[in-house]
């Protein structure tokens, strides 16, 4: 399975599963990155960190070890 970490710019993914435990899931949750949801990879920065995407309608910004707890298709 790909995970956000992967993405690569221009992409539109929809989100399969959202792994990790705790707080960080609930933070990645209340961010609006929930299963079945669309998101539009906007840009990633040069050494990759952070990734900036669009999530119902709105701009956000992303770590790579966050992503990586993000699975999509």
């Amino acid at each position: 399975m790909k995970t956000l970490r992967e993405a690569k710019v221009g992409e539109n993914l929809k989100v399969v599963k959202v792994s990790g435990e705790g707080a960080v899931k609930r933070r990645i949750m209340d961010m609006g990155i929930t299963k079945g949801v669309e998101i539009y990879v906007r840009k990633v920065a040069p050494l990759g960190d952070p990734v900036e995407i669009t999530v119902r309608g709105y701009e956000l910004s992303i770590r790579k070890a966050d992503g990586e707890m993000i699975e999509v298709e």
